[in-house]
């Protein structure tokens, strides 16, 4: 297979302080930059790069990276770029990251291509070759390398302890001289990653769980993390392969409703994760829904970066509506920004190494995880899925 550069000379990893609003992790922490150095590679970071996350410039140093002063040149100078999300195409913008990119240069991270297309199209546009770690096959071995599973765990996780404490009352049951209080009834909608973590921390914290999934070769995986399963006789298959579900059938979409009507009314929790794809959130829990709860209830929707299910969600906000609480928080990964970059970075260095020899990458597109993942080479897009995207974009929508 091709490789990055010649035998004499280390490639080069750059780093950078990622510049979304309210990102707090970095690619790449100390303990990893000094795993891929001793592999053989050579890495800079921009000076402030993890100090959101909680890593000094001083730490880096020590694991043996370079601080470079200067972003542009460091970016320039290197072969690979990591990064947690897509790199800034602005042309008004004075950090163009895109535009720094060398022909050829790789670009590794969570560029959530189907939500990124401008950014897909200025990197093929660019000559980079560049991987999506979130576009990464779910199988046995890919799993170390999946960021989107990584990340979404810690969702899940984050989005028990907010639902916890905005609710007004115990998780647990709890007897006392004043008498029991019982748990409260939790629901998650969705049982992927994100939702078999929440259904793990709510039953951790005492809740009684319930769960739902349109595939239902998940009820096993829900038993066991202490759940109940419900859910309905599809009329078609719902899975649309590794590990992510597709749109239901209008005659299954119905029969889900009247389901999700019962179990949303008896429910003090409700916790949605549902992504078709693991992209778009489909609306799920309608407006007359959350009417239905009690007073006090609480609705935490982990979808919002896809859209939301909740009818009633505002991506980023919380709002209160029928006496029911709905957040919808964005992002929540990067509110645990210590170990989302520690396990981000894990899986960037692993995917390195699974696919280095001395220090040299070997791009093999024949590789089941490499096809998979790779969005753009020799100036195009070339993911199926991403190039769908852009033509449907193009075109617009339908008179």
């Amino acid at each position: 297979p091709p490789k990055v550069r010649a035998k004499e000379a280390a490639v080069k990893i750059a780093v950078l302080r990622e510049s979304r609003p309210f990102e707090r992790r970095v690619a790449l922490v100390p303990e990893s930059c000094q795993k891929l150095i001793k592999a053989g590679f050579t890495v800079g970071v921009e000076p402030g790069a993890g100090a959101r996350a909680g890593y000094s410039d001083d730490a880096y140093e020590e694991s043996g990276a370079t601080v470079e002063s200067s972003a542009e040149d460091l970016v320039r100078s290197a072969e690979f770029l990591l990064t947690v999300n897509p790199p800034d195409d602005n042309a008004d913008n004075a950090r163009n990251v895109i535009a720094w990119i060398n022909d050829g240069a790789f670009v590794l991270g969570s560029l959530m291509p189907l939500r990124n297309l401008s950014n897909m199209e200025a990197l093929a546009h660019r000559g980079a070759n560049a991987f999506s770690t979130d576009a990464i096959p779910r199988t046995t071995r890919a799993q170390s390398m999946d960021t989107l599973s990584s990340m979404n765990s810690i969702g899940g996780y984050k989005g028990v302890l907010l639902a916890a404490a905005e609710l007004g009352r115990y998780f647990p049951m709890l007897s006392s001289a004043a008498g029991t209080v019982f748990p409260a009834k939790v629901f998650v909608i969705g049982a992927a990653v994100a939702g078999l973590q929440a259904l793990a921390t709510a039953k951790r914290l005492g809740a009684a769980v319930t769960a739902t999934d349109v595939r239902p070769e998940v009820k096993e995986q829900i038993e066991s993390v202490g759940g109940k399963y419900v859910g309905i006789e599809l009329s078609e298959d719902a899975s649309a392969g590794g590990g992510y579900a597709k749109e239901l059938s209008a005659e299954d979409q119905s029969r889900q409703r009247e389901m999700l009507v019962d179990q949303v009314a008896q429910s003090d929790v409700v916790i949605t994760t549902a992504l078709i794809g693991g992209v778009f959130a489909p609306t799920l829990v309608t407006a007359e829904m959350v009417a239905s709860m009690r007073p006090g209830s609480v609705l935490v929707d982990l979808a919002a970066d896809g859209g939301g299910n909740c009818e009633l969600s505002s991506p980023g906000e919380t709002v209160e509506a029928h006496g029911v609480r709905i957040l919808a928080p964005l992002n929540l990964a990067s509110t645990m920004p210590d170990h989302a970059s520690l396990l981000f970075s894990r899986n960037l260095t692993n995917f390195l190494e699974a696919f280095s020899e001395e220090g040299e990458f070997q791009l093999d597109l024949n590789d089941d995880i490499q096809a998979g993942c790779l969005i753009t080479r020799g100036g195009e897009i070339v993911h199926g899925r991403t190039l769908e995207a852009v033509a449907e974009n193009q075109e617009g929508p339908n008179p």
